[in-house]
């Protein structure tokens, strides 16, 4: 079969992973077009956390350098006990930590994070950014796709790749199984500036806070301008809903058992909004012919492993490694893509799941058992437990 010619490689989706993706083509020589459904580019949300392994993927993506400048680097990842308010373990994210997997890890906003990314690809003479531009399905022939925009223009290229998020339309063409699955768990989202925490837990962590079918996580953000406050718990929602406004009386609802001083973290927020979490079962099917997902529409995730936006990038890494790998058989590119991003990915969907199930929301006996076992663990160890995620891209030649 033959490469992608001069036509450019269609991407559904300027999110984090779609962008990414773009620049990471560009790295190779390769032009796209990137179609993004809203009406101008940007991330809605707050902050995420980076592993070592998202620096990895700076780096390949050749955005490194400007990555770290607007980071925040925390200094542990702190797991609390939210009936106790008493230290459970900590993961110290030192020199050890930075030399065993070569780079630090990090909080950011995820505006931040996409605008580094949307500069590097407006500086690019290979990257052409539409908004507006909602891919609904696709054509392919054997030589080219072909895009169907909701506004009923078509545009055609080599590839498409299909970054378009949990509800993605190429997903629905490629796989077609159906809506995601609903997890029960609901997340509230509120920043607070630095000053309305509570003086004696502005640390310099990522801290989450874990109790009886809830949790809260924690983290400065914007130069410490401002703390991150994502708040969790599982009150079987039935349906999916993503960023309602809600009241602060809501929000209590699920958490009036915790720790008054737990409870207090919450009692700062403002603005609060929910998300009902959504993930699905991890499926082989990325690829039909010269179509590809990545991010979110091939393996969504619960955020319990802060890997989200990580993985996305990785896939973005991974993706344009093998189409420059694949010059004369991007179809083949394709596949060893797939072959090789979904064992990471499944593992990450899945022990994401057990996480949030079994470590961050138990209660009684099955808590105290977490506690003893995650309390007796060495730094040396905790680094040995995180080595295959942290350790590098997972990119294989």
């Amino acid at each position: 079969m033959s490469g992608a010619g001069t036509q450019p490689v269609l991407i559904a989706g300027g999110g984090i992973g779609g962008v990414a993706v773009a620049l990471g083509l560009a790295q190779k020589g390769i032009s796209s077009i990137v179609l993004e459904k809203a009406s101008s580019l940007g991330e809605i949300g707050a902050g995420i956390q980076l592993g070592p392994n998202a620096f990895h993927a700076f780096d390949y993506l050749g955005v490194g350098e400007a990555a770290r400048n607007m980071a925040v680097y925390v200094d542990q990842l702190r797991l609390m006990d939210a009936m106790t308010a008493e230290e459970i373990c900590h993961v110290d994210l030192g020199d050890a930590f930075r030399t065993r997997f070569g780079n630090p890890y990090a909080v950011v906003h995820r505006g931040d994070l996409h605008g580094v990314f949307l500069k590097a690809c407006r500086d690019s003479n290979l990257i052409d950014l539409r908004v507006s531009s909602e891919v609904v399905g696709y054509d392919q022939d054997g030589s080219s796709v072909t895009a169907r925009l909701a506004s009923g223009d078509r545009v055609a290229g080599s590839l498409l790749i299909g970054a378009d998020g949990l509800w993605s339309n190429i997903r629905k063409q490629v796989v077609g199984d159906g809506k995601p699955r609903v997890s029960g768990h609901t997340t509230y989202r509120s920043v607070i500036p630095t000053e309305q925490m509570p003086e004696d837990l502005r640390w310099n962590a990522a801290t989450l806070w874990a109790g009886p079918k809830c949790h809260l996580v924690h983290y400065p953000l914007s130069g410490w301008k401002v703390f991150n406050l994502a708040i969790t718990c599982h009150n079987d929602a039935p349906e999916p809903v993503a960023g309602k406004p809600v009241s602060e009386a809501e929000v209590m609802k699920g958490f009036a058992h915790i720790h008054e001083r737990a409870l207090e973290i919450i009692r700062h927020g403002t603005n609060w909004k929910l998300w009902v979490l959504c993930d699905r079962d991890p499926t082989e099917r990325w690829v039909d012919g010269r179509v590809a997902l990545l991010g979110d529409a091939a393996h969504p995730m619960l955020q319990y492993f802060a890997q989200g936006a990580c993985q996305a990038m990785e896939d973005a890494v991974c993706l344009s490694h093998m189409l420059g790998s694949h010059a004369s058989d991007h179809e083949r590119g394709l596949q060893k893509y797939c072959e090789q991003r979904f064992p990471r990915t499944a593992r990450v969907q899945m022990m994401s799941r057990v996480i949030g199930e079994h470590i961050y929301h138990p209660s009684g006996e099955h808590a105290r058992l977490r506690n003893a076992v995650m309390s007796a663990k060495s730094q040396e160890e905790w680094c040995g437990e995180l080595a295959w995620l942290y350790g590098g891209t997972g990119l294989k030649a």
